[in-house]
C-alpha cells in the first residue's frame, strides 16, 4: 500500500509503483497530492511498463439457451500473446434460466419515463454545486465511452455517438473529457456530468498512473488535458487548478469492467483496483461499478435485455466482478450499451437509466458528507 512521504523537491524525477506498472513522475511540493511510495531508479530507466494486458475474446453465438460461463482448467488469466487474446469465451454446462428476477425491475414505458424524469430533474443537494461530476474508470475497451453515448442516446431519442468510441485495443480516449448529459429536446441539461479518461492500459499502451488519477479526482486536472506517461500532472501543467473548489472535484467514481473479459483479466488487475479503491476512499469519494457487454456473455440477454436478471451467467459474472473489484455486488449494475443498433430499445433504456440513477444515489452521499451544515439564525 502506498504511504505519504515528505522531503520532496520540485522537478525531482521519481518513479512511482502502481500495481505492476511503474511511471516516471515529476514530484511537486504538495505532498497531500502524492500519497505514493517513491522508488529510486537510474536515469537510464525511462520507459513505462504497462499496467496490465487485456486479452480480447470474440463474441460466441450459442443460440437461445442460457449458458453458464466459468473458468476452465488451463484457461489463461493474463498475458498479451495473440494465442491468449484469441481464446473464445469459455462456455460450460447448460443451466436453466432463473424463474424470477434476482433484482426487481419493471420493464415498462412507464418505468422508463419515470427514470428519465428522475435523472433529468436531478440537482445536487448543495448550493455550491449545480452538477454531479462522475468519473468513469476502467481498462481499455471496457465500454466507458459507449456508456456515455448510450445514456445520451436515451435522452436524444435516437442512437448517437456523442463520445468518440474507439474500435482498437488501445481505445480512443487519451485526454480528460467532460460530457454534460442533456435532457430531452427543449429541456435544460441534467445535473449529471460524465467524465471520461484514458483506459488503465493494455499490452501496448501505458495508462494513467495513480498520481494522475487522484489529481483528476481532486479537481486539479483541467478538462482537455492530454495524459502522457513521461509528463505527469504537476503544478506546472497548463490549466492546473491549484485550489479546486467542490464543483471542480469528482463526486463519484464508477468503475467499468467488461463481462466478456472477466475470466481473462490478469490477476494483477485485482491489486490495481484494490489500490485505487483505497486511495479514492481516503478522499471520501464513493464508488460503484458498471458491468458492460452483458449481451456478449448471455445470448438470451443479447436478444432481450429484460432477461438480464434471470440470467445465471450474468449473475455469475456479477459475482466475479465483485471479487475483481473488491466490492459487494450491491454496488454493481449490469448494462448493455448501444453499439451496432440504429434504434433505441425500451428495455435497454430502462437498464441504462437504472444505472445512472444508481450512480446519482452515491454522488448524493458525497454531497451529504461534504456540505457544511446550514447555520440557523
Amino acid at each position: 500500500m502506498f504511504t505519504a512521504f515528505s522531503g520532496m523537491q520540485k522537478d525531482k524525477k521519481t518513479r512511482y509503483t502502481f500495481g505492476s506498472q511503474t511511471a516516471l513522475t515529476t514530484a511537486v511540493g504538495d505532498k497531500a497530492d502524492l500519497n505514493i511510495v517513491p522508488v529510486t531508479v537510474s536515469s537510464a530507466e525511462t520507459t513505462n511498463k504497462p499496467l496490465f494486458s487485456l486479452p480480447v475474446r470474440p463474441k460466441v453465438d450459442q443460440g437461445d439457451t442460457e449458458i453458464s460461463a466459468s473458468a476452465q482448467p488451463g484457461f489463461a488469466t493474463g498475458g498479451s500473446s495473440t494465442e491468449t487474446w484469441n481464446k473464445p469465451f469459455p462456455f460450460s454446462a447448460i443451466q436453466p434460466k432463473l424463474e424470477s428476477q434476482w433484482r426487481e425491475v419493471e420493464w415498462t414505458e412507464e418505468k422508463k419515463t419515470s427514470l428519465m424524469k428522475t435523472v433529468s430533474s436531478y440537482r445536487p443537494n448543495c448550493e455550491e454545486v449545480t452538477q454531479a461530476r462522475v468519473l468513469l474508470l476502467g481498462p481499455i475497451s471496457s465500454g466507458k465511452s459507449s456508456f456515455i453515448s448510450s445514456v445520451q442516446s436515451v435522452f436524444s431519442g435516437r442512437v448517437t455517438n456523442r463520445a468518440m468510441v474507439g474500435s482498437s485495443s488501445t481505445g480512443f480516449t487519451k485526454k480528460l473529457q467532460s460530457f454534460n448529459i442533456r435532457g430531452q429536446k427543449g429541456e435544460d441539461p441534467t445535473g449529471l456530468v460524465l467524465c471520461d479518461i484514458m483506459g488503465l492500459g493494455d499490452g501496448d499502451w501505458t495508462g494513467p498512473n495513480l498520481h494522475d488519477i487522484l489529481s483528476v479526482i481532486k479537481g486539479h486536472v483541467p478538462v482537455g488535458h492530454k495524459f502522457s506517461p513521461d509528463q505527469p500532472v504537476s503544478s506546472d501543467t497548463m490549466g492546473y487548478v491549484k485550489r479546486p473548489s467542490l464543483k471542480d472535484k469528482i463526486h463519484c467514481v464508477a468503475f467499468v469492467v467488461d463481462a466478456s473479459k472477466i475470466l481473462n483479466y490478469p490477476k494483477g488487475l485485482t491489486t490495481t483496483f484494490q489500490q485505487l479503491r483505497e486511495h479514492i476512499s481516503d478522499l471520501g469519494v464513493h464508488q460503484v461499478a458498471l458491468l458492460t457487454h452483458i449481451d456478449k456473455v448471455s445470448p438470451e440477454t443479447a436478444k432481450d435485455t429484460s432477461k438480464v436478471y434471470k440470467s445465471r451467467t450474468v449473475q455469475d459474472m456479477m459475482s466475479k466482478a465483485g471479487a475483481l473489484l473488491g466490492m459487494s455486488t450491491s454496488y454493481i449494475v449490469p448494462v448493455k450499451n448501444y453499439s451496432s443498433e440504429l434504434d433505441l430499445d425500451m428495455n435497454t433504456d430502462v437498464l441504462l437509466l437504472s444505472a445512472v440513477d444508481h450512480i446519482l444515489q452515491y454522488a448524493d452521499l458525497y454531497f451529504q458528507d461534504n456540505t457544511p451544515p446550514k447555520i440557523m439564525l
